[in-house]
């Protein structure tokens, strides 16, 4: 084998043990940090994921070289490992925009600061302005009763986005499981080249 083979194999190898590790782990923590609600973590959960994606790609490009360079791709088990590794991609891709997802959901079932709900009614109604029997006691009223019908608007668009968080924790949880068994069949592919 010469030095060019071997400095192939190296890069091949390489990308796979520092792409292919940081990138199962991203994936994996991602449903624990969506239950938690930690949208910065999230964030960059979600960036690590999509920058080491397209790293990942280079495993490919240098296993196609070497591949070229040792006349292999006759053989039946790199031709899998080939197409299982594109259909990892593809599953990477539809995790991708899971997360991205679930970020939003888990943004929109954020509650609202304390004193941001209450703003509008203190405003409505100062103490004491207005009595049972004054003029503006129904105005003030009809005041609390649409804020009243906004915050309940505002816990079904929460509640609503909670669900939608918790699918895509689900699906994340379960493609990525799919990703990781689909790497690790590649690496007993590679590994026992039947």
């Amino acid at each position: 084998m010469s030095f060019t083979d071997r400095l192939v194999l190296w890069l091949h190898i390489g990308f796979a043990i520092f792409t292919i590790g940081p990138l199962a782990l991203a994936i994996s923590s991602t449903p624990r940090y969506i239950r938690r609600r930690e949208v910065p973590i999230l964030r960059y959960l979600c960036r690590i994921t999509v920058i080491f994606t397209a790293a990942s790609l280079l495993v490919l490009v240098f296993g196609l070289v070497l591949g070229q360079i040792d006349h292999d791709f006759a053989k039946p088990w790199l031709t899998a490992a080939m197409t299982l590794f594109v259909v990892a991609i593809v599953l990477l891709l539809l995790v991708i925009r899971d997360q991205r997802r679930a970020i939003k959901a888990v943004e929109t079932a954020q509650p609202r600061p304390a004193g941001a709900a209450g703003q509008g009614d203190s405003a409505a109604t100062p103490t004491g302005a207005a009595g049972p029997e004054s003029p503006g006691s129904a105005e003030a009223a009809e005041g609390r009763a649409d804020a009243g019908a906004d915050s309940q608007t505002g816990s079904g668009a929460a509640a609503l986005a909670a669900h939608v968080a918790s699918v895509e924790r689900g699906r994340i949880a379960a493609l990525g499981g799919v990703v990781n068994l689909i790497w690790l069949v590649i690496l007993v592919l590679m590994v026992w080249q039947p």
